[in-house]
């Protein structure tokens, strides 16, 4: 097995995608949310697009059955915010882009002393979330 550091990218995961009701609703909305931590629409296909800093992580699309998009229980989406101001940042264009509040930006002690983030509801009802791991707090914790 490859050691964490040796791996050119330290994620596990290559994309997640959900879907949606209303495709143009939804890419103003991740336009605004996904903006506000630093990243943008990385690549577009008829009813797709793809967002992220470098490449393709988070897609928006029209289900490919042509059945409606659903969201799922117990399900939420989790981008990484750099700092306090960014989760704050995220939250607030994600209100005025038509989303609900689900977590107001703030510390979230049951997570870790060092988590910062705030919950939302899109337009669609999917459950996201800007995240920021403090790592300076968590060195001083001992927790890094």
């Amino acid at each position: 097995m490859a050691e964490p550091d040796s791996h050119p990218n330290p994620s596990i995961l290559s994309h997640v995608s959900i879907g949606t009701n209303d495709f143009m609703r939804a890419l103003v909305f991740y336009d605004a949310v996904v903006g506000a931590i630093g990243g943008r629409r990385v690549m577009e296909h008829p009813g797709a697009v793809a967002y992220g800093r470098a490449y393709p992580e988070f897609w928006i699309h029209e289900p490919y059955d042509g059945a409606p998009a659903t969201v799922g229980n117990g399900t939420h989406i989790a981008f990484v915010a750099a700092s306090k101001a960014e989760v704050d940042a995220f939250h607030a264009a994600g209100i005025a882009a038509g989303a609900t509040d689900d977590g107001k930006p703030g510390p979230r002690p049951d997570y870790g002393e060092p988590y910062y983030g705030s919950f939302l509801r899109d337009p669609d009802g999917h459950k996201i979330e800007a995240a920021f791991w403090d790592d300076e707090l968590a060195r001083r914790l001992g927790m890094a």
